[in-house]
């Protein structure tokens, strides 16, 4: 039986409905059904609005400075590439089986194990919800000038609401908003890019300007890769919802290949033109407030939208329950609150850390598929482990490579941990068991 037929005998722990409660139209901890599945341009357009984050463009405005026209585009290239295929190889699982990153993760770990993929998956994305949520109340205050709290304070818990409710109505929603709001945000974007441009003489002065700091392009690499590494290892939670796997892999190519790349690249004009890598704050130096404002809410209701979408599925996985209502509403209330708080102007260094943890996982979800679940495409109803030691330690010792790695300057971290789980994980594929006792 295929992950995206129905269970005849679901598990209890595979999140089977309790009496009473409704189900949810986006199957949170179930395959997605073949009726609910959708087509190529409506996967590439909610990828698109995942990545299209204005907050990228502050590792591109790193590398503007650092790197001359010519290297800069080399460096993007090949960050854009290993993000991109990644994410394609995770993306096409999710087509496969149908299922969200926490719940393979039920496949992979036990079903006790993957608690802790749900924990720091879905408490990271709240974290992030937190940090652009106070991002927006505070450029909206530079914006207006507004200099007490409560004017700050309501916009950050009107734009939550905004999000919170766009993420409850699931993936329609985000479709909408990002159908609606992504192509104008691109316009805007590369208007300000040719505006830029005319700063510095076009294309051959932008050439022609010598950078002022030096970066490796091992350590530029892991910026470009690092950008979107954890945030793409949830790609199949929108995947998932693809005919084809082919499908899928196309959206992740333009998703994070093509759109995360333009945005890297458009921080690093910004930079080397308006000392600014980001266009909101472009736009404010050029008195175009108004345009600033649309740029900042339409870009962050969708990304954070997802973010919330996120958090709602991985606490549907942790209290094994079919609907994400409750747990994207609860999550996007701790996330407001970490904002009113001013705590997330001290989150981001702590979760790029837990950044670290969270592509290793994605390492062994794609080399425990490869070896053990491609025929069945992990199967609804399988009676799993509790907990399979063998690949938590396999991720265990992932982390730590990609922990030294960071530490000592080797190579690139997150690459280094998914390519270390992946190994392991297929080798050490005739030691994990299949089903549970």
């Amino acid at each position: 039986m295929s992950a995206a037929s129905p269970a005849r005998d679901a598990d209890p722990a595979a999140g089977s409905p309790v009496p009473g409660e409704v189900i949810d139209p986006d199957y949170p901890v179930t395959p997605v059904p073949t009726h609910a599945r959708k087509g190529f341009f409506s996967l590439m357009v909610v990828l698109l609005g995942f990545t299209v984050f204005t907050p990228t463009m502050l590792a591109g405005a790193s590398l503007g400075k650092a790197f001359g026209l010519r290297d800069l585009l080399v460096v993007i290239a090949l960050g854009s590439l290993v993000l991109g295929a990644y994410v394609a190889v995770l993306g096409w699982i999710g087509a496969r089986t149908g299922l969200t990153t926490v719940v393979m993760a039920r496949y992979t770990l036990g079903t006790r194990g993957s608690k802790l993929a749900s924990i720091l998956l879905g408490g990271t994305q709240i974290g992030w919800y937190g940090v652009v949520i106070g991002t927006i109340g505070d450029l909206t205050a530079q914006a207006f000038g507004w200099e007490g709290f409560a004017a700050r304070a309501g916009v950050m818990v009107v734009v939550s609401a905004l999000m919170c409710a766009t993420a409850v109505y699931g993936y329609r929603g985000m479709y909408w908003v990002s159908l609606i709001s992504t192509p104008l945000i691109l316009i805007l974007a590369f208007w300000v890019m040719f505006r830029s441009l005319e700063e510095v003489g076009g294309w051959a002065g932008l050439a022609a300007v010598h950078p002022d700091a030096t970066m490796t392009t091992a350590v530029a690499v892991t910026a470009v890769v690092g950008t979107f590494v954890s945030a793409g290892t949830q790609a199949p939670n929108w995947t998932r919802f693809g005919r084809t796997g082919r499908q899928a892999v196309l959206a992740c190519v333009v998703g994070f290949l093509i759109g995360n790349g333009l945005m890297i690249f458009f921080g690093a004009i910004g930079a080397i033109t308006f000392g600014e890598g980001d266009f909101v704050l472009v736009l404010f130096q050029l008195g175009l407030v108004g345009w600033g404002l649309f740029l900042l809410f339409g870009n962050l209701w969708k990304s954070n939208a997802d973010a919330a979408y996120s958090f709602g599925v991985a606490g549907a996985e942790l209290f094994e329950r079919p609907s994400k209502t409750r747990f994207v509403i609860i999550g996007s209330v701790i996330g407001t609150a970490l904002a009113l708080l001013g705590v997330n102007e001290h989150l981001p260094q702590y979760l790029g850390l837990l950044g670290t943890f969270i592509p290793p996982l994605g390492g062994i979800i794609i080399g425990d598929y490869l070896a053990r679940w491609r025929r069945t495409q992990m199967p609804e109803g399988e009676a799993l482990p509790k907990v399979n030691w063998v690949l938590l330690g396999v991720y265990a010792g992932s982390c730590a490579l990609a922990w030294l790695a960071g530490e000592f300057g080797i190579g690139i971290p997150p690459v280094i941990g998914i390519v270390a789980a992946l190994v392991l994980s297929v080798a050490c594929a005739r030691l994990s068991p299949r089903r549970g006792a």
